[in-house]
């Protein structure tokens, strides 16, 4: 298995297996083009059809960005991220959580070990400009801005010192001004924002863009999965099996990723807003991972950029949000955690969880639950409460049986075609608190949604009654290996 502790040792092994990486040095710019290429390269996810699940793509050709290279879809498959893991697919939740039980801290290295410092743009120069420095698409020709959307947010507790790291929505406003969206109550950086604003001082805070792909997937957990004070950079070296190196910035007092492609070191400035489409007047941010254009936010707290380092001829690595690249960043993690939180209540029987790509990796979750005694019976609709449990942000809850292969939604649609009655097997819970990026959950949907955020969750149980069971068999077909007759298939 060949040594990833960086975006490009993971873009050269990319280049190694079949159908998972393509180049283009055909000049693309990176307002609303480069995106809407991808839309059809390699997308999936909530995308807008047509699309598909593709290659990692990196184009070599950036307008207005000389030597500047953008690489977008790097985790936009599932196989893909099995690939950079070293891992099947299916036990992507296993591995992961594993990796949050056995956390490798992460290790402090010099500066001039830090491939990250190997150029330096400081605030202060002439003709700093941060939206020059770095080439951050915008997305659609509606969004609010160029948007940093892979960008690994490093803070730490202005009391306990304790840090954490985060992917928030960034976007480019001035030459040295970036604002960022916090989902309220949802991410430990708010906390740390919150604590140094209340106090009347600046948050030093880093930003890493072009990191491997351990580090992307394990900042995506959350609570209760990882508490506060819980440094998900810990998580990373479990994955990766080596600890992941910090270096200090220099202009603030944090620290940042020391084999980023780019770093931008900045603080968030207390009681400072921003209105977030002041440039553009749209009313629209940026496409998210419901398959929406979430709404510009009227007042975002703001960060001012003190300098830009990079590496040489830096990669600038980018998402489009909607896309099966969220699903994998989310989506993993959560199935994780609800691996977790259930086998702790009831071992042995969650046989695996997927959380879907039309959920975006946060709003569905299927789980594959094994009866094997008639006490089981219930038990199913318990670990779809502890799934909500282990992840708030959660919707729907698909409960199926272990002979459904909760990987392929066609398989869970026949389950729900032929295993379920809404009347019995829907179970509604009204009135709780799910994510603000989902238009639905809004007072003008239902009465029994009192604030935007909030929804009706639902478990669908498609799992056969134990006692029923000798009346669903399905087909049994000859178990055999077809690579015998059709060997270029099945190598």
């Amino acid at each position: 298995m060949a040594k990833m502790n960086d975006l490009r040792s993971a873009l050269e092994f990319l280049k190694t297996k079949e159908g998972q990486y393509i180049e283009s040095d055909v000049e693309v710019d990176p307002k609303a083009e480069l995106s809407g290429v991808y839309r059809y390269v390699g997308a999936g996810g909530t995308v807008p059809r047509p699309t598909q699940e593709g290659p990692a793509m990196v184009f070599t050709n950036i307008r207005g960005h000389e030597n500047a290279r953008v690489a977008i879809g790097v985790l936009a498959s599932r196989k893909r991220v099995g690939y950079l893991l070293n891992e099947k697919p299916e036990n992507l939740g296993f591995l992961l959580n594993k990796a949050v039980e056995n956390p490798i801290p992460p290790v402090v290295v010099d500066n001039a070990k830090a491939k990250c410092q190997e150029e330096v743009h400081y605030a202060t120069e002439e003709g700093f400009d941060i939206r020059k420095l770095i080439p951050a698409p915008t997305n659609t020709e509606e969004d609010a801005g160029p948007y940093i959307t892979m960008g690994l947010c490093y803070a730490s507790d202005p009391e306990t010192k304790e840090s954490d790291i985060t992917i928030h929505r960034l976007c480019l406003q001035s030459k040295d001004e970036i604002s960022m969206y916090f989902v309220p109550g949802a991410r430990h950086l708010g906390v740390f924002r919150e604590k140094a604003e209340a106090a009347g001082k600046p948050l030093p805070i880093s930003i890493s863009i072009g990191v491997d792909p351990a580090i992307e997937i394990a900042s995506c957990f959350e609570p209760p999965t990882t508490p506060l004070g819980y440094n998900e950079l810990g998580a990373a070296g479990g994955i990766r099996g080596e600890a992941v190196e910090l270096t200090s910035c220099l202009t603030i007092d944090e620290k940042c990723i020391a084999n980023a492609e780019y770093v931008i070191e900045g603080e968030l400035i207390p009681n400072a807003r921003i209105r977030e489409d002041v440039n553009s007047d749209s009313g629209k941010a940026m496409p998210e991972f419901p398959g929406y254009t979430g709404g510009a936010q009227p007042a975002i707290p703001v960060i001012k950029v003190k300098a830009v380092t990079t590496r040489k001829n830096p990669i600038m690595q980018s998402c489009i949000g909607p896309s099966e690249e969220h699903v994998s960043m989310a989506g993993i993690p959560t199935e994780a955690s609800i691996i977790s939180m259930v086998n702790r209540a009831m071992p042995g029987k969650l046989k695996n969880v997927y959380c879907a790509s039309s959920g975006g990796g946060k709003y569905i979750a299927v789980l594959q639950f094994v009866k094997s005694v008639p006490s089981d019976e219930g038990r199913q609709r318990q670990a779809a409460l502890l799934a909500f449990s282990a992840f708030s942000e959660l919707k729907h809850v698909f409960l199926v049986d272990e002979d459904v292969d909760c990987f392929d939604i066609k398989d869970v649609m026949w389950a729900m075609t032929t295993r379920f009655q809404a009347d019995v097997d829907m179970i509604p819970i009204p009135g709780v608190r799910c994510h603000p990026l989902d238009p639905s959950n809004d007072p003008a949907n239902s009465p029994s949604i009192r604030d935007h955020g909030i929804a009706c969750k639902a478990i669908f149980d498609c799992t056969v009654p134990f006692a029923e069971k000798d009346r669903f068999h399905r087909s049994k077909f000859k178990e055999l290996d077809p690579s015998h007759w059709v060997p270029e298939l099945f190598q």
